[in-house]
């Protein structure tokens, strides 16, 4: 698929990774709605990127939300052919501190927006994707989920995040046989240390000791090498069923 071609729903697609990958489909000549808690933020990328941007407020694990959101995209831009699942939360937590148990509470709802959302919105995008009408490869769509190294490597307090990522690692082939019939691709990119607006709050020698755990590039990743991979994605129609790590060869230590 060409990206100048590609219609997608971006969910996160109001800052960060999300963002990155909107304004780079937009800046080629694609389409993307932006899926997002953050009215704010979605509504002025909006305003910024034009016509070819449009933003609901949505929570993913609503199907209700999600439902409105693709019949609305599809009303409007006739249809889409690419879905980038970006949003999500994580909520450091040892199983045990200070004698007390992990608050189940919270394991739940990292789990139920990470893995339980993804799930949902490829579930109902996949549903009006395997219509579409296909290209001179047979292909209808692609999605793209976001895990995480944590995913492989969780460190110490991540047992929620790490359930919820590798979950998405896990489904990411069984979705992608499911699929492959209808000529719909999944892929899942598994970041290590990107630049968010998190790390602005570290002090220069916190920022340097994270740098310095990446074998190569000894930095953060950028959100455009996030987006990047993603364009990378939507045009190799032979990417399926795989996850691709994004990482500059870290492994994570226990903490």
């Amino acid at each position: 698929m060409r990206i100048q071609d590609s219609i997608a729903l971006v969910t996160g697609g109001a800052s960060g990774l999300g963002e990155a990958t909107v304004r780079n489909i937009v800046k080629h000549g694609g389409k993307a709605a932006i899926l997002d808690l953050n009215e704010e933020r979605g509504k002025a990328l909006v305003e910024e990127l034009g016509e070819n941007a449009i933003f609901f407020k949505v929570n993913v694990t609503s199907e209700e939300d999600v439902q409105t959101a693709i019949d609305h995209t599809i009303a409007q831009f006739g249809g889409f052919n690419t879905v980038v699942n970006c949003a999500g939360i994580g909520h450091p937590e040892k199983t045990v501190s200070r004698n007390k148990a992990h608050d189940f509470n919270n394991f739940k709802r990292v789990v139920e927006i990470n893995l339980f959302g993804t799930f949902n919105v490829i579930r109902l995008a996949a549903e009006k994707m395997v219509t579409n009408h296909p290209n001179s490869e047979g292909e209808r769509g692609v999605i793209i989920n976001t895990a995480s190294v944590a995913a492989f490597d969780g460190q110490i307090g991540q047992a929620s995040y790490s359930a919820s990522k590798g979950g998405v690692v896990g489904m990411t082939l069984p979705i992608a046989r499911d699929l492959a019939k209808s000529g719909v691709r999944v892929v899942t990119i598994a970041p290590g240390l990107i630049e968010t607006p998190l790390f602005g709050t570290l002090s220069d020698q916190a920022r340097e000791a994270l740098e310095a755990q990446v074998p190569f590039p000894s930095r953060l990743g950028r959100p455009s090498e996030y987006a990047h991979l993603a364009q990378t994605i939507i045009e190799n129609v032979l990417l399926n069923g795989e996850t691709i790590r994004l990482d500059g060869a870290i492994r994570m230590a226990p903490r």
